[in-house]
């Protein structure tokens, strides 16, 4: 029988999709919001069922403190701003994957991005595998023969993207996403990029050297060089963030349909009974 997968999961990922996909219309008690919470419990719990996982980790970011990433280069995610409704969810939603007995991880000064890598890290020096659930394609730098990432698509469809379909998409080995990254830009972090260089421009560059560094000791982007060293630090996730147990242990279904009660989330409440019942 093959071993069972640690699942990792990119918490802010998830939480962003489902505030925007669901009605802003569900409440919980008191009137607050809940439509992140739902969203959110009801895809892990889907994940959970597929995927039948021996631990899981969801990753945070710590939105009240900036990260290394934000100190080194100020325009990082410059004018990104979220709805008071959306953060005042993203407090609690640890509540309830700790209430699920899963681990979560969150740490000022580092991103939920970072706490992945640190996982998949230490879950593969045991021999694997894992499986890394995010929205974010920075995550590609992970994928290897051991780690598998699941990216979500339309319609409720997963695709699930090894070194190959790296390749595929990137024209990159997963090694080189970060040197990919710093020569085509990240708009959504808000980092350039090489002048003049898209995505084809940064493969093919990296197909010819290598990497970055071997391009930059070439001479090429000689005005940019210590920028491009920057913005490849930044999207580098950090293996070293602090991470707590990964051991697996049996979901506790009964105290998380405890909350969502308590929440006044009957529904929730009524498919995290249903788990409890089943001995999922």
């Amino acid at each position: 029988m093959a071993p069972r997968p640690l699942l990792v999961v990119d918490g802010d990922s998830f939480a962003h999709r489902a505030y925007h996909a669901l009605p802003k219309t569900i409440r919980r008690q008191g009137g607050k919001p809940a439509g992140a919470i739902v969203g959110f419990a009801n895809f892990l719990l889907r994940l959970y069922e597929e995927e039948r996982p021996r631990a899981v980790l969801v990753g945070w970011d710590t939105l009240a403190a900036p990260t290394y990433r934000h100190d080194a280069f100020s325009g990082y995610q410059a004018g990104r701003q979220f709805d008071d409704e959306l953060v005042e969810q993203l407090e609690v939603l640890p509540e309830f994957v700790s209430a699920c007995g899963f681990a979560c991880a969150k740490a000022s000064g580092y991103e939920a991005d970072d706490f992945l890598a640190a996982a998949v890290a230490r879950a593969e020096r045991r021999g694997g595998p894992v499986l890394v659930a995010t929205g974010d394609r920075d995550s590609f730098q992970l994928a290897s023969d051991k780690t598998t990432i699941l990216q979500p698509l339309g319609g409720g469809k997963i695709a699930r993207i090894g070194p190959a379909q790296v390749r595929e998409r990137y024209g990159v080995e997963p090694r080189q996403v970060p040197d990919f990254i710093a020569l085509r830009g990240d708009p959504a972090d808000k980092l350039p990029g090489a002048r003049g260089v898209g995505a084809k421009g940064a493969a093919a560059l990296l197909r010819r050297y290598g990497s970055l560094e071997a391009a930059l000791r070439d001479g090429r982007f000689r005005s940019q060089a210590e920028e491009l060293r920057l913005y490849r630090a930044i999207a580098t996730m950090d293996k070293s963030a602090p991470l707590p147990s990964l051991r697996g242990k049996a979901p506790s279904w009964d105290k998380a349909a405890a909350l969502a009660r308590r929440w006044k989330l009957d529904r929730l409440g009524e498919r995290l009974e249903s788990l409890a019942k089943q001995g999922a």
